[in-house]
């Protein structure tokens, strides 16, 4: 089971954690922890890309453990366009969760 904890603070996206394997699938061939791998990362690198943002990463091993932070110093217009990618990675991640929930689980805290 993937678990996904989304961090929140006055409605503001402060950090997420992604942890687990969904064992939908052979190793190599496992569509959810694919797709959740393609949006969160694909989320990460657009901060990166498009809100010139140094996140805090944590990373474990070959996968199964992605812990991000976004830091308090950025100027707001940044960490507004922040939130609204790590929103819509969020919408991603839920539509998956819809359609396969024996494998992911999403909470916000």
């Amino acid at each position: 089971m993937i678990n996904v904890i989304v961090y929140e603070q006055d409605n503001e996206i402060t950090a997420f954690e992604i942890s687990g394997h969904a064992n939908s699938g052979p190793y190599g061939y496992d569509l959810v922890c694919a797709a959740v791998s393609a949006v969160s990362f694909g989320a990460v690198n657009a901060v990166f890309e498009l809100c010139q943002m140094e996140l805090e990463i944590e990373q474990v091993g070959e996968g199964g453990y992605l812990f991000v932070t976004i830091p308090e110093s950025y100027p707001l217009r940044l960490k507004q366009r922040a939130q609204l990618i790590f929103e819509a990675m969020v919408v991603s991640l839920q539509t998956i969760e819809r359609d396969y929930n024996k494998f992911i689980q999403i909470k916000r805290k």
